[in-house]
């Protein structure tokens, strides 16, 4: 019972922080339209912030390399759409994003799916565009284990309300790189990258 009450007294502190940013902003929470508003946007958030709860993260499935008989050291690509929120003014980012890896013929393959679900857990907190491409890397290289795949690396292209919506109000996107191994050395290999993402792929 002590916990349910301290649930519930949480779930009202929150619901009384929006309300006074209603009132911050000119607004009145008790009018017929806004009665809902507080309770609405504290579900949101759970949502939207799950980012910032451990028990979400999702785990990443992999494999050996070779294991049905094939063994594959070419490049692999996927790509998706991500949303974030901006960590200077809580306005929302959002864009798509470029995966890589060349794989080790004797290391690990990535079920690909749990790509987009790492990027959507790193996504849902309050970012940096720099730091999230770093966050998604450095996760999926440390799945991969040893030996580590020959190259991996991720490219993010976003619009920024912050800009388009604030301040300069100009449109544009900006575009963040991290990259490791042949990714980063090689310039056939980040080349054969980077020609997929200029052509839209």
């Amino acid at each position: 019972m002590a916990r349910f009450n301290a649930t519930t007294k949480d779930m009202e502190h929150k619901i009384e922080t929006i309300k006074k940013l209603l009132i911050d902003i000119g607004e009145n929470p008790e009018r017929e339209g806004l009665v809902g508003t507080p309770l609405r946007i504290v579900n949101m958030h759970k949502e939207l912030f799950r980012g910032y709860d451990p028990k979400q993260k999702p785990t990443i499935t992999v494999f050996d390399n070779g294991v049905d008989g094939i063994y594959y050291d070419e490049m692999i690509i996927d790509t998706g759409k991500f949303y974030s929120f901006c960590e200077h003014h809580m306005l929302p980012f959002f864009g798509q994003y470029w995966f890589a890896y060349i794989p080790q013929k004797r290391g690990k393959i990535l079920g690909l799916a749990k790509v987009a679900r790492l990027v959507d857990y790193h996504s849902a907190k309050l970012q940096i565009q720099e730091r999230l491409v770093h966050d998604v890397v450095d996760d999926l290289q440390e799945a991969l284990g040893t030996p580590t795949p020959r190259g991996i690396g991720l490219v993010m292209k976003a619009t920024h309300l912050c800009k388009s919506m604030r301040g300069v109000k100009k449109e544009g996107i900006m575009t963040t790189t991290h990259l490791q191994g042949l990714l980063k050395t090689d310039v056939a290999a980040r080349n054969e990258f980077l020609k997929s993402i200029n052509n839209g792929n």
